[in-house]
């Protein structure tokens, strides 16, 4: 079904779920690529120092929800801040939906009480999971690094970055502790909807949503992916994809796979600051190891799977770090979406 669009498909209450939150994250301005925009500022580089400032989480601002903030360790010890939101309205009969979201630190950081009073206001608003590292960083680049990346070899390390000693692999790890830890954290407080458990991540974070769809589609039904990081390993995720497991039965599982700016339109990306030359080129050689249209072509095949609902959107002019904000209205309204064959109001 991937040549039938998401517009066409969701209910209308979950389109005005979509337009809220447009709404509420644009704010006064106008989000880049729509309609009247003015052109998209120059990136700015990344700042991986960059801390949180106050959160909603902090200042409890919304009157249509309960927030919580806690920490839970994964087998390995390492630590992560869940940042747990649900709504304060009796949950439907088979529970809230729920859209756990990668990169907690960050989307704590950009969701504020109008986003949050959008969603209970335009339907069935669902519970918030956001899962980040245990500091004041909105980004820890080296675990997310590990957490968010598939392991590539069984025979020593997957590295995310060799000059760096920087590892990866660790996404079935992190997977086990979404499993295990944050999920039931959340659950024990609010029940939840097994139908409609979407997992939303954004570049690293959208490649791991991706792997989690292909190697583990039980635990989520929804996956939303906001511009994948499809060149990891010169494309080791579209090689993943050529053997995926099977779909749950019974069930629809949904793809919404997300991408702003095409390359041509962002113009070769910075390298990070102290760079070699080598490993600058090096970088430069994976990013081109895939065609610009792959993920389009990603979402064609996986969309031709039985049981298997998958659109690409893109986000005309809209740069890589600022996909993060601008998916998060689609992903939370997919995570609304009422399964199929029932009847909204």
């Amino acid at each position: 079904m991937s040549d039938l669009s998401f517009d066409l498909l969701l209910s209308p209450a979950c389109n005005i779920v979509r337009r809220r939150l447009l709404g509420a994250l644009a704010g006064a301005a106008v989000l880049p690529g729509c309609a009247g925009a003015p052109p998209p500022a120059a990136p700015q580089r990344f700042d991986p120092a960059r801390r949180m400032g106050p959160s909603v989480w902090d200042e409890g601002g919304s009157r249509h929800y309960r927030f919580e903030r806690v920490v839970a360790a994964a087998a390995s010890g390492r630590r992560y801040r869940l940042w747990l939101a649900w709504p304060r309205r009796a949950a439907p009969a088979g529970g809230h939906p729920l859209a756990c979201l990668l990169d907690g630190n960050a989307v704590a950081d950009t969701l504020g009480a109008a986003q949050f009073d959008a969603l209970a206001e335009a339907g069935d608003a669902p519970a918030i999971l956001a899962i980040g590292p245990d500091s004041d960083l909105r980004f820890d680049v080296a675990q997310r690094a590990y957490d968010y990346t598939p392991p590539v070899r069984g025979d020593g390390p997957t590295w995310d970055d060799e000059v760096l000693q920087r590892r990866g692999g660790g996404a079935d790890a992190f997977l086990d502790f979404i499993a295990g830890r944050a999920l039931p954290a959340l659950a024990a407080r609010a029940p939840l909807d097994a139908r409609r458990h979407t997992l939303w991540g954004h570049s690293y974070g959208g490649l791991f949503v991706l792997h989690a769809l292909l190697r583990q589609p039980l635990l989520f039904s929804r996956y939303a992916a906001a511009d994948p990081s499809l060149w990891w390993q010169e494309g080791f995720i579209l090689r993943e994809a050529g053997q995926p497991a099977p779909l749950p039965a019974g069930r629809e599982t949904a793809l919404l796979l997300m991408q702003g700016a095409s390359a041509d339109e962002r113009g070769p990306a910075p390298p990070p600051a102290g760079a070699d030359a080598a490993r600058v080129e090096r970088m430069r050689r994976q990013r081109a190891s895939v065609p610009p249209e792959a993920g389009r072509m990603l979402v064609d095949r996986l969309g031709r799977r039985p049981g298997m609902r998958a659109e690409f959107r893109a986000f005309p002019g809209v740069p890589h770090g600022p996909m993060l904000a601008a998916s998060l209205p689609a992903a939370l309204a997919l995570a609304a979406r009422a399964p199929a064959g029932m009847q909204t109001g």
